[in-house]
């Protein structure tokens, strides 16, 4: 009788237990995945951020997210993503690799109606060169002197590659490398001498920076935040901003074809809005890229400081930021529908430039 009894007892408490303690978990949705496909070089900044929103949203609203990253070249991603990579966000480095996506038809709102025209940060290209700058690099000029080893990024796969190749003939075009004329003509002159000392043409620009923390070549021209990152990472390398060079403005958007089948809309909207906010910026900002927000961007910029070699290091509260003598936008050739094409086309002045110099 008494083993009966106990037995009642346990059935009850298990059923207790079972109605009673679990009722938040069964009223939890199930957990959602949400697949982030990216450039290569913010991978540091959503190590950071993706948690927070995580956080955020199962407070929220209960639903456990579970996100999946893939990170490679700003071109590769795009292709990959109009090829069927069903990604649910792009967050890529330059806005024509945004407009693959929309011209194939998977983006159907417009992503650039928010304060911040789409662009979740920024950054400039500048040139990273050996410690005690042997060399003696101040600004572009100096990449064509005789003998020096110059490595940048691939423009066929890397979005800071035609970042740099912008900001090379924008500078040039605009005046600023002495021996060159201000002309379309002599920006392309300067482009040609430059393209001669490269020796590597790397996937992306993170493939490209690592190579030149082994020990390959003698400068490289990269993104500014890669200079901060990499700093953080013990590596050892000088920062040169060049009296002229370009901003750097890097897109995200929700894919609305994949999110509307993934049934991730909600969750994908409101991590792309997550990182505008002050608490991401910031993060943008720790990690070396200059803030789309203008609160956050003034806590970070300089009151002094010069335009051209900075040594930078990580020791300070935060990083802090220098201005450039003549910064310019892609606005200098018309935006990135006439950009792409004048340049980075089939008969584009850099893809018959670099026939030549590896045809010579």
């Amino acid at each position: 009788m008494k083993h009966t009894i106990r037995i009642a007892l346990f059935v009850l408490s298990t059923l207790l237990l079972i109605t009673l303690a679990p009722v938040a978990a069964q009223d939890a949705p199930p957990p959602i995945t949400l697949t982030l496909a990216a450039y290569s070089t913010p991978r540091e900044v959503y190590g950071e951020v993706i948690p927070l929103f995580q956080a955020l949203w199962q407070e929220e609203t209960g639903q456990q997210v579970i996100v999946q990253e893939t990170y490679q070249g700003s071109g590769a991603v795009s292709r990959t993503i109009v090829g069927g990579f069903e990604a649910d966000i792009a967050a890529l480095s330059l806005e024509a690799d945004i407009t693959r996506i929309v011209d194939a038809g998977l983006i159907t709102h417009d992503w650039k109606d928010n304060d911040y025209q789409g662009f979740v940060s920024t950054s400039l290209v500048i040139l990273a060169v050996r410690p005690d700058n042997p060399f003696n690099i101040t600004d572009w000029v100096d990449l064509v002197q005789p003998d020096l080893e110059v490595i940048t990024p691939n423009p066929a796969t890397s979005g800071g590659a035609q970042w740099n190749v912008l900001a090379a003939y924008g500078a040039a075009r605009r005046g600023h490398i002495p021996g060159y004329e201000a002309t379309d003509e002599g920006a392309t002159q300067f482009l040609r001498d430059l393209f001669t000392n490269v020796i590597a043409l790397d996937p992306d620009a993170r493939a490209s920076l690592l190579n030149f923390e082994r020990g390959i070549g003698d400068v490289a021209i990269t993104y500014e935040n890669e200079i901060y990152t990499g700093l953080a990472a013990d590596s050892e390398y000088q920062l040169v901003r060049p009296t002229s060079t370009i901003l750097i403005e890097n897109p995200v958007a929700v894919i609305d074809t994949y999110v509307d089948a993934h049934g991730t809309r909600d969750v994908a909207e409101a991590f792309v809005a997550f990182l505008w906010t002050p608490e991401v910026q910031t993060i943008f900002a720790n990690y070396g890229y200059r803030s789309v927000n203008p609160d956050v961007a003034a806590e970070y910029q300089a009151e002094d400081g010069e335009a051209a070699i900075e040594v930078v290091t990580t020791d300070d509260e935060h990083v802090t930021f220098a201005p450039v003598e003549d910064l310019f936008t892609i606005e200098e050739f018309g935006g990135w529908g006439e950009a792409r094409t004048a340049f980075f086309g089939d008969e584009g002045i850099f893809t018959t430039l670099i026939a030549e110099v590896q045809g010579s």
